[in-house]
């Protein structure tokens, strides 16, 4: 499943994922950018349009939550980025992320731990 999401639409389905079904005012609360009111709700029916988001019904508002998972957006954009500016390859974005940036000794133990777990299921 591809999925595309603007910079907004990723900002606010991402307060749906970390705080589960909201209200349009709950979400304007939450976001980092003071949006108006409308702006929010324009961005949610967008989200709904693509089918990345529902609704219930709440009195006389609208409780919105994402019908996607977080995950599989992840999974989405990351492969739109390794194909559009990697050429593909899995290996020059690991290559990418490990030279460019400042990895904490933790985050290296836990990446080579990932990758030991990967050969082993690839053995005979």
């Amino acid at each position: 499943m591809k999925i595309s999401l603007t910079d907004r639409e990723a900002d606010v389905i991402q307060v749906l994922w970390d705080h589960g079904p909201s209200l349009v005012a709950e979400v304007r609360e939450r976001l980092t950018d003071d949006l108006a009111y409308t702006t929010v709700l324009t961005v949610l029916r967008t989200l709904e349009a693509k089918s990345y988001v529902n609704h219930n019904e709440e009195g006389r508002g609208h409780r919105y939550f994402a019908s996607i998972k977080q995950q599989t957006a992840q999974k989405s954009a990351l492969k739109h980025l390794t194909d559009k500016l990697f050429n593909g390859s899995a290996e020059l974005v690991l290559t990418q992320l490990v030279s460019d940036q400042k990895l904490s000794p933790e985050q290296i133990a836990r990446m080579r731990k990932l990758l030991a777990e990967r050969l082993d299921k690839e053995k005979p």
